[in-house]
């Protein structure tokens, strides 16, 4: 995807293309990518999108748990801590 910086840091437009497809997620703002409504919204839509959440909610429970319901192969993409 081409999109300005400016696109990739705007909440609104990224809830959107996540809720449509989930991986949109990998070209998020870091700061999006660690927005844990943006990224639960992703893990809903596609439990790969956990890939390119921040390493931070990698950890959170209710995400990992939202992309194993779908998959154990999600895990794979949590941290290592879960």
């Amino acid at each position: 995807l081409f999109a300005s910086n400016e696109l990739k840091n705007d909440r609104n437009i990224v809830l959107e293309a996540v809720k449509q497809n989930g991986c949109a997620l990998e070209y998020a703002s870091n700061a999006l990518k660690n927005d844990s409504t943006i990224v639960l919204e992703a893990v809903k839509c596609s439990w790969r999108a956990l890939k390119y959440a921040s390493n931070e909610l990698k950890n959170d429970s209710t995400i990992v748990l939202e992309a194993v319901t779908k998959t154990g192969y999600a895990l794979e993409y949590a941290s290592d801590e879960i």
